[in-house]
């Protein structure tokens, strides 16, 4: 007990170190100090143990490596036990040991981390694989070979590139089982894949205990298994599996690293061993092939001569990286030491027990040069028998890589590699880091696998829930609208579209599916189809098929298929024809659309008068003449037929738009005019569901549909004015009826059965448009992976045309199909034609503005004098003489104008003329004075 006290002291005390007596060691010391912890006697410690020593001796005798420092390996062996790995690493403290080897399993490590970090004594283990070890928490714990978190993206990529959706995970209830599963989780959600169930196993479970865990296997509908235990533990998984019967046909098993730990280190299997693993899928750490490797295992078989009492054993990629463990060390204490790194140790003064037995823990001490021999390792880059060695930013090692193999007969088949580069590849890793990396999915690629039971077809994965029996599948048992499902009187069978399109995908799944079809409903009336969904999920059915839309309510008990056809809601109202009568050349364009019209001719009329006026004979004369003509000039453009022609670029700006708006005009009328004489009209008073909304006439809507809730709940209609129907003959009747004689207004009911009702009764029609969204599918059990591949097969049937086949076959009815009518033609709105009514508009006022300026500008410029000598007048006189000139000047025509203008400047020059004559006459005659010499 006390010893325990002790070391919860050290594992939750931090700080407690003091600088009390330090030795220094010389820089370049000969001889330092190193510590493994192995379990001697376990697959991954014999080997490593050898692997070690064997670095070790190989280490010492280069003096390349340290220049001349040894490195002396002190082992310990932990014996399974974590507590005495805790022990021993305490003991490491004692001989001023500057770095350890180990632990061997992720659970002690945890444990021995906190030492460590307290210490600060680097742990180096070649075979902890946990991922959360990686965490700051352990921040002299190092990894040195790979993460379990990219075996676990491997076992992910396997699980997606096989198409399958759930597995069921197998599992070591202790830090290296629990949280290697929790990465699996992870990755496989990335792949949109899910763990389904979890079994957890003690690390030494019984035989019995085991059994009791795997018939949970047996009660759950995935087929996919995954083994991450220890060696001998998943062993037992397996042997109780075959007894079980999970081994067979149809089952799937994938095994961590550990199996193929177990192959490779147990050179000779004995008889009956590999009955268990036929067909399995299992990982290996990936070592790519060099030189130095092969050296290293041609030496293996003499390294373990004579070195186990059971004989010799392979090599495992443990040692491998065991090997490259102790070297990646010695390079960075022979960085550190180059740096002029001291071993120097301070005590544990704090430490101060009166009786510690034998641990001797005032003995222990704190490596000074810790961290500084810690950031060298993580610095380290050689190539050793594994490969590049190297550190990533999150302290992994870089190029994680596993092989695939397939276990058949004695023996095993590589079917392929993963790495974190490119995913899934039947290519060497090594091979594709010279290519750009390409992990999508039609790039991942394994080798044929033969599969348990020698099957070479992939399994589906998953078995059907009620222990592999026939599917029990619900049916409604109609009583109208029976084209698309219906019992066949006095047998169990079911015919309709909706069966057709189900036998005909499920006959496209790969695989064989077993089901009975149950009719649901009393046959009297149509059954609800939301209670039928739900009950699936009380598991009454295994899944439902029919007319079942897919609504929200019902998505949350069942999973869905692909809609096999589309089916909103739409309003069933009775129609009326409308007939041609004297008018009907008015119905193309609503009455706003005619006055707009009628304006805009009289509007470009009186412009292109104003703009012509001046210039233009055909737009002169007397009043009456000139009305006269901008009426017949505006409404002949209509028919392009105007006899006047205009004169100025204005003018004829401001026609040209107008005639292109007339064309349009022109055109889209005869257009609606064709549409309104040669199709048959339909007219109703319901002009869709927002008719109905607004007034409280009564509603039918199909007994058993979810109409009924949908108008209750979504549009706020009170339910007291619903009225259940049954029948066709109660559509019929009730929308003959009408809200006068206890009928109804209109039906709201989906697509597919309205245009089935629609097609053998001409005098109603769907008014409106189709106001929900949505489709019928098939419903299942949630997460089931029938639902997946059902939706394939659907999607398969409608890019191969049978979906329209079915359809055709069913649904197409031609009672209706010859009469050719559309349901009130819409009208002509002012609103499409508003941009165009614009941009005329706009044309039109900016040549008015240019006519104006141009026309002021010649008057100020032609009678700048009159309206000088109008400023010497009354200003009122003034403005009324000039407003009275500025319109007789625009009404005067412009030649007019202009010939009086030049008859001015005329009499202005000969004026100027004889007033110089004068002028001239007069200064010689002053001139001849002067000479005289008289005056």
């Amino acid at each position: 007990m006390r010893i325990i006290c002790i070391l919860v002291f050290m594992l939750l005390s931090s700080g407690s170190s003091s600088i009390g007596d330090s030795r220094n060691v010389s820089t370049r010391p000969d001889v330092v100090n190193i510590g493994a912890l192995f379990s001697f006697h376990s697959m991954i410690g014999k080997v490593g143990k050898i692997a070690v020593e064997a670095a070790i001796e190989d280490v010492n005798s280069d003096p390349s490596v340290l220049g001349g420092t040894k490195l002396n390996l002190t082992l310990h062996d932990t014996n399974y036990s974590g507590f005495l790995g805790i022990v021993e690493s305490l003991r490491f403290m004692e001989t001023k040991t500057v770095a350890i080897i180990g632990p061997q399993n992720s659970v002690t490590a945890h444990v021995i981390s906190h030492i460590a970090k307290e210490l600060q004594v680097p742990l180096l283990s070649f075979s902890a694989t946990d991922p959360t070890l990686s965490s700051l928490q352990f921040p002299f714990f190092i990894r040195t070979s790979q993460n379990d978190r990219y075996q676990m993206a491997a076992v992910a990529a396997i699980v997606d590139y096989f198409e399958w959706r759930e597995v069921v995970a197998i599992f070591v209830d202790d830090d290296h089982g629990r949280n290697g599963i929790a990465a699996l989780g992870d990755q496989l959600n990335e792949k949109r894949c899910k763990i389904s169930l979890k079994v957890p196993l003690k690390p030494d479970a019984s035989l019995d205990e085991v059994t009791n865990a795997l018939v949970k296997v047996t009660l759950t509908t995935s087929r996919i298994l995954v083994v991450h235990t220890y060696e001998s533990t998943g062993m037992v998984v397996l042997n109780v599996a075959q007894h079980l019967g999970l081994t067979g046909p149809g089952y799937v098993w994938i095994a961590t690293n550990w199996l193929s730990l177990l192959l490779d280190t147990n050179s000779t299997r004995p008889p009956g061993s590999m009955e268990s693993i036929q067909g399995l899928i299992a990982l290996r750490l990936y070592t790519p092939n060099s030189a130095l490797k092969r050296k290293f295992v041609s030496r293996w078989t003499n390294l373990t001569y004579g070195k186990s009492s059971s004989g010799q054993f392979g090599l495992s990629t443990y040692g491998l990286y065991a090997y490259d463990t102790v070297w990646m060390l010695a390079h960075a204490i022979n960085s550190f030491l180059n740096e002029g790194g001291n071993l120097s140790f301070s005590n544990l003064s704090k430490l101060t027990w009166a009786d510690v037995g034998a641990l001797n823990l005032n003995a222990m001490s704190v490596f000074n040069g810790g961290r500084a021999l810690l950031q060298n390792i993580l610095d380290v880059n050689f190539t050793g028998i594994t490969g590049p060695v190297e550190f990533t930013p999150d302290r992994d090692l870089i190029r994680p890589a596993f092989e695939v193999i397939n276990i058949i007969g004695s023996g095993e088949r590589r079917i392929g590699y993963w790495s974190n580069y490119s995913g899934l590849s039947i290519v060497p890793p090594e091979t594709l880091y010279s290519k750009p990396p390409n992990g999508s999915s039609l790039n991942q690629q394994l080798y044929d696998v033969v599969w348990p039971g020698q099957a070479a077809t992939k399994p589906r994965g998953w078995a059907f829930p009620n222990g592999g029996g026939h599917l029990r599948i619900g049916v409604p048992r109609r009583v109208s609208y029976q084209e698309f499902v219906s019992q066949v009187e006095g047998t169990d069978m079911f015919s309709g579209y909706c069966i057709d399109v189900f036998t005909a995908a499920i006959n496209l799944l790969p695989y064989t599916v077993p089901y009975k079809l149950i009719a649901y409903g009393d046959g009297v009336t149509n059954p609800r189809t939301t209670e039928l969904v739900r009950q699936i999920t009380t598991g009454v059915f295994d899944a439902a098929i029919g007319d079942i839309a897919i609504i929200t309510n019902r998505t949350r008990m069942a999973d869905f298929t692909q809609p096999y056809i589309e089916s909103g809601l739409v309003v069933i109202a009775p129609v009326k024809k409308l007939n041609s009568n004297a008018w009907a050349f008015l119905r193309p364009f609503t009455a706003k659309m005619w006055c707009i019209t009628a304006v805009s001719f009289l509007v470009v009329g009186v412009v292109v008068w104003i703009l012509e006026h001046r210039i233009n004979d055909d737009f002169r004369g007397p009043p009456k003449r000139q009305v006269i003509t901008i009426l017949w000039f505006s409404f002949s453009t209509m028919f392009f037929s105007h006899r006047e022609n205009t004169v100025s670029t204005l003018g004829r700006l401001v026609l040209l738009i107008w005639l292109f708006v007339v064309l349009i005009i022109n055109s889209s009328y005869t257009a609606s005019l064709t549409s309104i004489l040669t199709v048959q009209q339909l007219s109703s008073s319901v002009k869709g569901i927002e008719t109905l909304v607004s007034n409280n006439d009564p509603i039918g809507y199909q007994q058993g549909s979810f109409t009924r809730n949908y108008l209750i709940e979504e549009l706020g209609i009170h339910e007291s004015r619903l009225v259940p129907l049954i029948s066709i003959e109660h559509y019929v009747k009730a929308l003959n009826d009408g809200p006068q004689k206890n009928g109804v207004a209109a039906i709201v009911d989906e697509r597919s059965y309205a245009e089935l009702f629609l097609s053998t009764h001409c005098e109603f029609s769907i008014v409106g448009q189709e106001f929900t969204k949505n489709g019928w599918g098939f419903a299942f059990q949630r997460d089931s992976p029938l639902a997946v591949d059902m939706s394939t097969a659907i999607l398969r049937l409608s890019e191969n045309g049978d979906l329209q086949r079915i359809h055709d076959k069913w649904l197409m009815k031609s009672a209706c199909t010859s009469q050719v009518s559309k349901f009130e033609v819409d009208r002509l709105q002012l609103d499409s034609f508003w941009g165009l009514f614009l941009i005329c508009g706009l044309v039109c006022l900016l040549a008015l503005a240019i006519y104006v300026f141009q026309m002021l500008r010649q008057y100020s410029k032609h009678y700048s004098e009159e309206l000088e000598s109008s400023e010497q007048t009354s200003r009122s006189r003034s403005r009324s003489k000039s407003l009275h000139r500025f319109l007789s000047f625009a009404d005067e025509k412009e030649d007019v104008f202009r010939s009086r203008s030049k008859r001015r400047q005329m009499q202005e020059a000969s004026v100027r003329n004889m007033n110089g004559d004068n002028s001239a006459g007069s200064s010689r005659k002053y001139d001849n004075c002067d000479a005289d010499g008289m005056y």
